[in-house]
């Protein structure tokens, strides 16, 4: 059941989620939305999801845009937070959450099948935290959340161009947390096994959820949550990988 909120801390503020037209990012917009933030819906290929979250911010009472841009290019990525800051004049909370995530097996694996994982679910954020961090610093705040992976934490064979970029993620959170502060805070989220509503349950699925000490799978809204968190209070964090994971990094 999804979590109600019955205050608005983030009246005033403006957030931009990449990737916000499905899944996870999806569930970090509304949540987003219901806590004040007006939204900024950001999508590549998900344009009907991604007008169906504006509509639900909206009817939450929350103001929200859908805004087009492949956060692996930057020329893309630069006029989409041109257009945030015309319309706006602001940006407090940016969510690095678009990615890619396929498996590969090494001998298998091609050129454009790594640049482009590597492109977008590293190159991208970079590349949007710079510019998020071009007009957070006017205002001298800001909280930059990204969204990794277990997988940037443990080793995963036939994922290695996935485990690659989740792994460049975490570093570079820790860099631009050192390189922007104390203004910005910059974080990761690392997301175990999440099911989605509706998801079947495989025998893979089931192995990998009894491996984690907790025994279940998350959902969205664990890891919309966290960024919730982060975003509104966590104001000592930075630099730093949360795990939501139901204990599967333990080591």
């Amino acid at each position: 059941m999804r979590n109600e909120i019955h205050h608005r801390p983030l009246d005033g503020q403006v957030a931009l989620v990449t990737g916000a037209g499905r899944r996870i990012g999806r569930e970090i917009a509304l949540t987003l939305g219901r806590a004040g933030a007006t939204v900024v819906v950001n999508y590549n290929l998900s344009g009907n999801g991604a007008r169906a979250v504006v509509r639900e911010i909206q009817a939450q009472g929350a103001e929200a845009i859908a805004l087009r841009a492949d956060v692996s290019s930057s020329a893309q990525v630069r006029r989409m937070f041109t257009a945030v800051e015309k319309k706006f004049g602001r940006l407090d909370v940016l969510v690095n959450n678009a990615g890619i995530f396929f498996p590969a097996r090494w001998n298998q694996l091609n050129e454009e099948q790594w640049d482009r994982v590597l492109s977008v679910n590293l190159k991208g954020p970079f590349f949007c935290a710079q510019e998020a961090a071009r007009i957070m610093k006017r205002r001298k705040r800001g909280n930059i959340i990204n969204i990794s992976s277990l997988g940037g934490l443990q080793a995963w064979p036939d994922y290695m161009h996935y485990c690659s970029s989740k792994a460049g993620l975490i570093m570079l959170t820790r860099c631009l947390a050192k390189a922007l502060a104390p203004d910005i805070r910059v974080n990761t989220i690392a997301p175990g096994t999440i099911m989605m509503p509706g998801e079947k349950r495989t025998r893979l699925l089931d192995r990998v959820i009894r491996s984690a000490p907790l025994r279940k799978a998350g959902r969205p809204e664990d890891i919309a949550n966290m960024v919730l968190y982060l975003a509104c209070h966590g104001e000592f964090i930075t630099g730093q990988v949360l795990a939501v994971d139901g204990g599967k990094s333990i080591p």
